[in-house]
Parts: C-alpha cells; sequence; structure tokens
C-alpha cells in the first residue's frame, strides 16, 4: 500500500506532539515512523491508534472510556488539582488496586504523588486524551482544579452576602483562583458552541447551564462552588464594568474577550433573586463565518424566491420568528450577496453581531439617545440604496422603515411574530396604515432553528408511530426516518448543531387587497397557501424526509402547525443533562 507524503509528514507531526507530551518515547516515535508500508502502517493514524500500539508493545491496558463508568468513591480519594494537572482519572478498584487511565504513559511523576499521597497501590490504563478530558469535566466539573484549590486556602473566605455591604468582595473577585474559574467557564462555553451561559443561585447550589443547540444543557460543577457564589458573580461584574456594591437592582453590561484569535462579544444581565444574584451571558462571536445563500437550506422555490426579492429596486423584506431564530443570520447573508462596489448599503443594529467588510454598521445606544427611529431617520439623509434595520420595534420605528421604502429603499428588517402572514396584521396593529402596508412590503420570511441529528450515531426509528407519520404524510414507503441516540461525539445529546426551516410568503394582489380590507392573519394565511406558501412544518417535514431532523424536533418548533396533529411522536428517552453538557 502507498502511503502519501501528507500523510506521512501528519503522523510525524503527530508522533512529534505526543513525545513533547510524554506520551510516548523518543525510541518508540521512532520505531512507529519507520514501520514499512503496509497492513500495519495504516493501523497507526492517530492518538488512539499510538496508545493502542504501545498498550500491546508495554503489556499495559488500553480503553476508549466509552463503556468504563468511573466510581464515584474511588474519584473521590484524590485530590481534583492533581487529577486535573497530570490528565489522571481514577477509573474502580479491581483485586485491591485501583485502576488510572492517563494518557501519558511516561509521565510517571503524576501516578507517583498519588501513590505518596494516598498510599494506596495504582496501576496505569491507557486511555485517549480528549476521553479523559470528557470524563474530568463530567466528573468533576467545570473547574474542579481551582474550586480544589480555593478549598485549601485557609486566608481567603467569602463573606456571605447580607444587609451591609461587603468590603472584601472585590479583593475576592481579584483572586487568581475566581479569575481563573469564571475564565474557565467561559472558556469551557465557548468550545461547546454555547449561546448563553446561566449562572443561577439557589438555597444549597450554584447551578451553572450552558444553552447549546437551543436547548439548556446542565454543566457539572463542584458542589463547594456554591461558597464562592458572591465573588464569582462580583468578578463577572468587574470584567463588565458594573456596579459590585450594588445587589438590589437588574444591570446590563458587556464584555470583550480573545480566544484563540477569534474576538467574542459577550452581553451580561445580572438580576437579584432570592438566593443572591443570577446571571446570564448572551455570547456573540465576532467572528463567525457567515453562510452562503446555498448553505441556508431553502428549498429551491424558496431560494428563487428570494433571490428576486433582493434584486429589487425597493420595498420591505421581513424576517420573523422569536428570539435565537437565525433571523439576523439569514438577513446578513442576503446582504452579503448584494454587497458590490455600486451599492451603499447602511445598517442599524443592537448588538451588531456580525462584522461585514464594505458595509456600514451601526450600533444602536439608548443612553446616549441613538434608537433604531433616531438612527433610522439619520440613515435616510446618509443616500443608501439598502438598509437593514436591526429590529422593528415600535410605531416609529416601523413608520420610518416604510416611507424608506417607499422613497425607493430596500429595506431588511425583523419582527416578531409566529408565523409569515401575521407580520402585516402586527404592522397594522404597530400604527401603520394599512395601505402603507400593502403598497410597501414584498415577502415575509418566517424562520425556527431545528436540532440537526448526530451523523455518528442516529439510527432508522421503525417504531409503529414513526410508521404512521410517514403514512399520513405521505412519504414514500422507502423513506427512512431517523432518531437521535447519543455518543461521545454529539456530548449524548443525539444532536450536533441547528438547521433553520423556513416559511415564504409573497405579498401578491390578494393578500394586498386583504391588507387593505383588515382581514385577519389566518385569513391572510389562506390566501398565502393558495398564492404557493409552505408552512414552517411543511418546510420541516422535508427535513424529516432528508433525514436531517427527527419528526419530534420539528413538532417542538412548529407545534400549532403541525398536520400531524392527531399523532404523538413518542421522544426517545433524552440522556440526563448534565451528561449531555459535560
Amino acid at each position: 500500500m502507498v502511503v502519501s507524503e501528507t500523510e506521512t509528514t501528519a503522523l510525524r507531526e503527530l508522533l512529534d506532539r505526543m513525545v513533547a507530551a510524554k506520551q510516548l518515547s523518543p525510541v518508540d516515535a521512532q520505531i512507529i515512523a519507520s514501520q514499512p508500508a503496509g497492513e500495519d502502517r495504516t493501523l497507526v493514524r492517530s492518538e488512539e491508534d499510538v496508545l493502542r500500539w504501545l498498550g500491546e508493545e508495554y503489556d499495559v491496558p488500553f480503553t476508549p472510556l466509552d463503556e468504563v463508568e468511573p466510581d464515584k468513591q474511588v474519584l473521590s480519594l484524590f485530590p481534583a488539582r492533581i487529577l486535573l494537572r497530570d490528565g489522571l482519572l481514577p477509573l474502580r478498584r479491581v483485586n485491591g488496586c485501583i485502576e488510572v487511565a492517563t494518557s501519558r504513559l511516561f509521565a510517571t511523576q503524576g501516578l507517583d504523588t498519588l501513590r505518596t499521597m494516598t498510599g494506596l497501590r495504582l496501576k496505569a490504563v491507557l486511555a485517549p486524551s480528549e476521553a479523559i478530558q470528557r470524563e474530568m469535566k463530567k466528573r468533576l466539573g467545570v473547574g474542579a482544579d481551582t474550586i480544589d484549590t480555593l478549598d485549601e486556602e485557609t486566608s481567603f473566605q467569602v463573606v456571605e452576602e447580607g444587609d451591609e455591604e461587603d468590603t472584601n468582595l472585590d479583593t475576592a473577585a481579584e483572586d487568581a483562583s475566581i479569575i481563573r474559574f469564571v475564565n474557565q467557564v467561559l472558556r469551557d462555553a465557548i468550545e461547546l458552541r454555547a449561546s448563553d451561559i446561566h449562572l443561577e443561585p439557589f438555597e444549597d447550589e450554584l447551578r451553572i447551564r450552558y444553552r447549546i443547540d437551543g436547548v439548556l444543557q446542565e454543566v457539572p460543577v463542584p458542589a463547594q462552588v456554591k461558597r464562592f457564589q458572591p465573588a464569582i458573580v462580583s468578578r463577572v461584574k468587574i470584567l463588565s464594568h458594573l456596579n459590585i456594591a450594588e445587589k438590589r437592582l437588574p444591570q446590563d453590561g458587556r464584555i470583550k474577550i480573545r480566544v484563540d484569535e477569534s474576538e467574542v462579544d459577550i452581553r451580561v444581565s445580572v438580576i437579584p433573586m432570592l438566593h443572591g444574584e443570577a446571571v446570564v451571558l448572551r455570547l456573540l462571536r465576532q467572528s463567525a463565518m457567515l453562510r452562503g445563500m446555498q448553505e441556508l437550506g431553502m428549498d429551491a422555490h424558496e431560494a428563487r424566491s428570494f433571490r428576486r426579492v433582493l434584486g429589487l429596486p425597493h420595498g420591505i423584506v421581513l424576517v420573523t420568528g422569536p428570539t435565537g431564530s437565525g433571523k439576523t443570520s439569514t438577513l446578513y447573508t442576503a446582504l452579503q450577496e448584494i454587497n458590490d462596489s455600486v451599492r451603499k448599503i447602511i445598517t442599524i443594529e443592537d448588538p451588531i453581531e456580525y462584522q461585514l467588510r464594505g458595509v456600514n454598521q451601526i450600533q444602536v445606544s439608548e443612553k446616549a439617545g441613538l434608537t433604531f427611529a433616531r438612527g433610522l431617520r439619520s440613515i435616510l439623509r446618509h443616500d443608501p440604496d439598502v438598509i437593514l434595520v436591526g429590529e422593528i420595534r415600535d410605531q416609529e420605528t416601523a413608520q420610518i422603515a416604510v416611507q424608506a421604502s417607499l422613497t425607493g429603499h430596500l429595506v431588511f428588517s425583523t419582527l416578531h411574530t409566529n408565523d409569515a402572514p401575521g407580520a402585516l396584521t402586527r404592522l397594522v396593529d404597530m400604527g401603520v396604515e394599512p395601505y402603507l402596508v400593502a403598497s410597501s412590503l414584498e415577502a415575509v420570511v418566517a424562520q425556527r432553528l431545528v436540532r440537526v441529528l448526530c451523523t455518528q450515531c442516529k439510527q432508522p426509528d421503525t417504531s409503529e408511530t414513526a410508521q404512521a407519520l410517514k403514512a399520513q404524510l405521505g412519504f414514500p414507503p422507502d423513506t427512512i426516518v431517523y432518531r437521535p441516540v447519543g455518543c461521545g461525539v454529539c456530548r449524548n445529546t443525539g444532536y450536533h448543531g441547528r438547521r433553520a426551516i423556513f416559511e415564504w410568503m409573497d405579498t401578491n394582489q390578494e393578500i394586498r387587497r386583504m391588507v387593505l380590507n383588515n382581514r385577519s392573519s389566518d385569513e391572510i394565511r389562506e390566501a398565502a397557501r393558495r398564492g404557493g406558501m409552505r408552512t414552517l412544518a411543511e418546510d420541516g417535514w422535508r427535513l424529516v424526509r432528508l433525514g436531517v431532523t427527527p419528526p419530534e424536533e420539528v413538532l417542538r418548533v412548529t407545534k400549532e402547525q403541525s398536520p400531524a396533529g392527531e399523532i404523538e411522536v413518542d421522544a426517545p428517552a433524552a440522556p440526563a443533562p448534565a451528561e449531555a453538557a459535560a
């Protein structure tokens, strides 16, 4: 078998990294690198392959940790900071000896330290470093080494919050261990693709949850972290330039951090609760790559309609949906499609989520008096061709946006309605004259995000419910409907990533007449269906048919519109949130 130069270089780099990390000896690295091309050579391509080879050479057991459940009692015998520092994971007691998973067979200092501290007999077991780190977070919790260190520092003590000001709190918040703990939580959330971090105080615990793919997942943290709750909240306040002495009123701030050469903008909200202050951090990745029109995932009909609208000289295009449904991403994709040297594009947003080269972007500042309405008026004097208004929140903004579209501007914006037809009646309810809505609004697209099945572990759903659903929706008999399972790749959730489903409505002549006659959104919906509009649920069933998402995801985000009204889809047993987030 011929081994390419690229494969040889990749193997060499892998071996060099493992030698530097004391996972491999230089002699063994040379033996592996010099293996002749052939069947044996193809076995060694990853860290796991090398560790398996080492296990055979040195007669050390190997486990991928997929089916091994570490014993909690055994784990509690060892200090967390040493386990995390040296990448050691105690597994279980076998014949009077404790098995300890490690990926660094030649870094013996950690095991020697544990033997000296505990006097126990320890036996090394090889396991991949990524699997060890995953189990560490799951069993010990995020920042366990930091909390372990704080527990030992008798000179540092968090004073309980009360009616009197805690004069030591800002000093405590600047403690290196507290700083490190908050940094670990932020980095962990970013690595897990979380959109939000929730710090929630209860009577006997400080719960931390991440919102990943639109669903909150609890993160394991050491139980003793509750003692340091005031200092952790104060550290977040210091980072976001808030008043740490104010504990009775809500506060809002922002943090900007750099992680691995990419910037993350964090919006912070602090609200007093019964057992302390709760904090929610919204993570906005400044370097997030915008998708092209092809990657939006629209069906051919909707994609053609979208491109047609982008070529219009004037009018309003609205994207509707709840918070976090991807409305802004869709609009930015549209702007990127028409961003060229002959158009002037100006946006006014709160916040600016993406930075587009060649687009003039304005950040709303309520404190400075720069509102959507005031900024929009100024934009019109700046000779734009295309305008993006982050959100139509009030009557004044809506009216200015409509007037802008009637004076030769193409206006994009978002609105909070449940579906596309509801946007027209919503504008009328906000005080815009029906004849202005009818003449200016060109199209409305409603959207939701459904979670995408993990490609590594999804399995065909052969249940009777799934078969009945296929029959009711008219799927071809050979269509395979999949269900989520859960594996190490998707962190036992069964899902990885999200994808949008769309409901595209063009405002044809019939719909314009209905708006002028103040007809209800239900009647407008029927007219739109006659004009070829597909509902959110119908677009969702398209993704089910393609094996992208399961039926319960479509039902979750389009409950009221599902044509499978009488069919109850049995959701598979979901993994424990703590396991999913670990």
